[in-house]
């Protein structure tokens, strides 16, 4: 009988922390199943609690996965109504204090039986597999997509000895994803190349941002105010998010900018230094701690200002847009995908940085027109990924190899299928030794999850 594929979603976050990574997966996922032309299994990493308190906001807590899964279901219902059916797995995770984020523990391809390894999308396919040991994930799927959603090698050029640590980096991702990956999507421009890659914005907008948008082009069409603000920036307070640029353009023009009021919303871990930098401009600029961008204070803003360029596609951005607003930012890779909307205006020099942004202050936002609305919504952006992973919906044959061969006959695909697996041997053996794991950056003993980590997602603990 036929039957749907499997999509299994791997991510390396999850709510409740409001990271791209842990939203915009949650998002495709629904709106794959919501089109119910799949299976869909979104999995995700489950932290015991002395790394909850470290990542989740509010000390957040969850005894068992069950409780955290119901916390996901009950956010994403507020976000988009009646839920699709989609399964959610959780895989044993620990947080690294040294790289802020989550990384896998043991080998996660088994959190998805055999029988539904059809299609793994892999968000962060390096990061899902710099430490990977265990089956390799092209033997298990069919097929294997991944979706490079960060721009790791400009924050790594910002540390210390950061262009050899970049160099070192780049080629540790490429090696990863063309042993791990069948095809990869990076969002933007702004990432590295990557064998086998495209180019294509597969992320969308939470539809309350639209419908914020609908609203606001309802009041200017009736001739109503619909903005009351100026300008603002939201992003995380860490001063590679575009902190760096935006003080420094708005230091270098005071003069030029006088008429501007400008208020930057973000929490983390320069929110001090930030705060201190901002109060000796001459110019009314205040800072406040991070919100929701979809709270209701962030309505009646005119303009966007986001000069940050180590985001692959800024979702504030998109979301800035979707509510009608007029976005300034700069004339780079990362902000490709925006240049179709007319509210969307990006520098190239300094000079047209302040040109901008007075203007802006001083005219009225264009009303989004439904297509390009459409096009900054989930189902558009469901529609691009499954064109560009090439995935759609199709009765799946099982191909079986000619059996007679020419004796000693090595086709130029056997050979590179016979090198990729080799360099794949070679990866699972390195990242088997806990020293060369450890000179990595792993995070020591995360070859096997611990006792209180199998026993909290049922697992069986390895001998």
């Amino acid at each position: 009988m036929a039957r749907k594929q499997h999509i299994a979603i791997f991510t390396t976050a999850s709510l409740p922390w409001m990271t791209g990574t842990a939203v915009n997966p949650l998002f495709r996922a629904a709106y794959l199943a919501k089109a119910g032309d799949w299976e869909v299994t979104l999995v995700v990493p489950w932290l015991s609690k002395g790394d909850q308190v470290l990542v989740y906001p509010n000390k957040m807590k969850f005894n068992v996965p069950a409780d955290q899964e119901g916390y996901v279901r009950r956010w994403l219902e507020e976000q988009i109504g009646l839920l699709p059916k989609f399964d959610i797995k959780f895989y044993p995770g620990k947080f690294s204090k040294e790289k802020r984020s989550i990384l896998p523990v043991g080998d996660i391809t088994q959190t998805v039986s055999d029988d539904k390894a059809d299609i793994a999308v892999l968000e962060e396919p390096e990061h899902l597999t710099w430490y990977h040991h265990g089956r390799r994930w092209k033997n298990k799927y069919r097929k294997v997509i991944g979706v490079v959603h960060t721009n790791y090698l400009e924050y790594v050029k910002r540390e210390k000895n950061g262009y050899f640590h970049a160099f070192l980096l780049k080629h540790i991702n490429s090696w990863v994803t063309d042993i791990y990956c069948h095809k990869v999507i990076r969002l933007s421009a702004a990432t590295q190349d990557i064998p086998r890659s495209v180019v294509c914005n597969v992320h969308g907008v939470n539809p309350k941002f639209i419908e914020i948008g609908k609203l606001k082009h309802h009041r200017i069409s009736q001739r109503e105010q619909a903005f009351f603000k100026g300008a603002y920036y939201i992003g995380k307070m860490v001063w590679s998010k575009g902190y760096t640029e935006l003080l420094q353009l708005l230091q270098k023009h005071q003069k030029e900018l006088s008429g501007l009021k400008m208020e930057l919303y973000g929490s983390g871990e320069d929110a001090d230094e930030v705060k201190a930098s901002a109060e000796k401009l001459n110019l009314d600029v205040r800072v406040y701690p991070g919100r929701d961008h979809g709270d209701s204070i962030f309505h009646d803003y005119k303009v966007f200002i986001n000069p940050s360029t180590t985001d692959v596609v800024c979702t504030t951005t998109a979301e800035a847009l979707a509510m009608g607003k007029i976005v300034i930012c700069a004339n780079h890779p990362s902000n490709e995908f925006f240049k179709r909307f007319p509210n969307c205006h990006m520098y190239n020099t300094e000079n047209e940085f302040v040109r901008l942004t007075m203007k802006a202050l001083a005219e009225d936002p264009i009303p989004l027109s439904e297509e390009l609305r459409h096009e900054l919504s989930w189902e558009a952006a469901t529609h691009r990924f499954v064109r560009v992973a090439d995935i759609a919906p199709v009765m799946s044959i099982k191909q079986h190899s000619p059996s007679s061969q020419y004796f000693m006959h090595i086709s130029p695909d056997e050979l590179k299928k016979n090198m990729e697996e080799a360099s794949a041997f070679f990866h699972n053996a390195i990242s088997g030794i806990e020293t060369a794991r450890r000179v990595f950056g792993a995070i020591p003993n995360t070859l096997q999850p611990d006792e209180q980590q199998c026993k909290e997602l049922g697992w069986r603990l390895q001998g």
